[in-house]
């Protein structure tokens, strides 16, 4: 009888737990590093005394629907994916790249390419694209060579998406693309860790500086769980373990977000008809 009096009351307490925060990543960041996800996971559990799940998707736009739709209750996405659903979320916090929220596009060709300063240098080659809601990944060249006055649907011979800025990397390093536009952030992170597939390739172009990507939350988010991830993250620098982890991230910190460093994105976007 103890027994079942114990087994029944332990489920009567689990039943009444907070159900997990739900918190979305796109592939540009922490790509494959399942161990600093956990670790991170395991940070934050602890000080929001709340279990937290971690959701991974390969494309941007599976992560939008996500938030669209309800399923996560926060994600780190792009500041394109930002400027779309800027009605359907709001904003938590943006990372500190080298002391400042910002970061640029990149765009890198094989080391080999000496000559090359710009997309407008790469006419009729094989470009890869990091995914089609990536700022520095793909509005950020075809704005460049709009600007140009050439039509970035015909400008390259051939073009393919990577789905992901690492893999974009990697495609420029092996020789299966001629340049790629990529996240600063990206490359210069993967440069500490893997220089010997950075070292193939050649940062030939960089771009002015964009609010680095935020950190949302999905609209019916509650106020507090909004405050208490918000205080979480803004507190890290604060904290012995938390400078551990923005250290593995390779990032400074954390601020509370804010919309005014996404509206250059917002213009391009309006200027080229992708908004």
């Amino acid at each position: 009888m103890a027994i079942c009096l114990a087994a029944t009351g332990l489920a009567a307490w689990s039943a009444q737990e907070p159900r997990p925060l739900r918190f979305a990543m796109t592939p540009a960041f922490l790509h494959d590093q399942h161990a600093l996800l956990a670790q991170w996971r395991g940070y934050l559990e602890v000080r929001l005394n709340r279990s937290v799940e971690f959701v991974q998707r390969d494309r941007y736009r599976d992560t939008m629907d996500l938030l669209q739709r309800h399923k996560v209750d926060f994600a780190w996405i792009c500041d394109y994916p930002y400027v779309m659903l800027k009605q359907d979320v709001r904003l938590l916090a943006t990372a500190l790249n080298g002391g400042r929220p910002t970061y640029r596009s990149y765009l890198i060709v094989p080391a080999q390419d000496t000559q090359t300063g710009h997309f407008a240098d790469l006419k009729q080659g094989i470009f890869a694209y990091a995914d089609p809601y990536s700022n520095t990944g793909y509005l950020v060249p075809r704005f460049e060579i709009e600007g140009r006055g050439a039509d970035p649907g015909t400008f390259f011979r051939r073009t393919f998406f990577t789905w992901s800025h690492r893999k974009a990397i990697d495609a420029v390093a092996a020789g299966l693309a001629q340049g790629a536009a990529v996240d600063s952030f990206v490359w210069d992170s993967l440069a500490k860790v893997r220089p010997d597939i950075t070292a193939k390739t050649r940062i030939a172009w960089q771009s002015e500086e964009y609010g680095f990507p935020p950190i949302v939350a999905q609209g019916k988010v509650s106020d507090a769980d909004f405050k208490n991830m918000q205080t979480v993250l803004l507190n890290m620098t604060h904290d012995p373990e938390g400078r551990v982890l923005l250290a593995r991230l390779n990032l400074n910190g954390f601020v509370k977000g804010n919309p005014q460093l996404y509206d250059r994105v917002a213009e391009m976007m309006a200027l080229t008809g992708k908004r």
